[in-house]
């Protein structure tokens, strides 16, 4: 829009006043993909059980399961620093042949509370 007008900015006023209204450079979080058909189903079922009484909350188990990296991690990590810099320790993230390996962890809770974890 600014060219169209033959205004030149430069990147440093651009980088400035997006800082100022508290716009920073950040690395994306990770977020599980929700088709259309997962939101339906997530909502039919808010709808179906909303007006449930605590009796049937206490006869339901949660459970949920996580992948964990053993060394490393699967995320993007920004960095800043000086040209000529790239190889320094505190600018590089450590990785292993073939990826170190990984374990699962399983865990549940209900209304009487969490269950240990479960590793596999």
């Amino acid at each position: 829009m600014l060219e169209e007008t033959g205004t030149n900015v430069s990147i440093s006023t651009v980088k400035r006043v997006l800082y100022r209204h508290n716009l920073k450079g950040r690395s994306a979080r990770k977020k599980p993909l929700l088709q259309n058909r997962h939101k339906k189903a997530r909502l039919r079922f808010a709808t179906a059980h909303g007006d449930k009484d605590r009796t049937f909350w206490r006869n339901v188990l949660w459970s949920d399961e996580i992948k964990i990296q053993l060394f490393g991690h699967n995320d993007h990590r920004y960095v800043r620093r000086k040209k000529g810099e790239a190889c320094k320790p505190k600018n590089t993230i450590p990785t292993v042949k073939h990826g170190g390996g990984s374990i699962m962890l399983w865990g549940c809770f209900a209304a009487g509370g969490a269950d240990a974890l479960d590793a596999s």
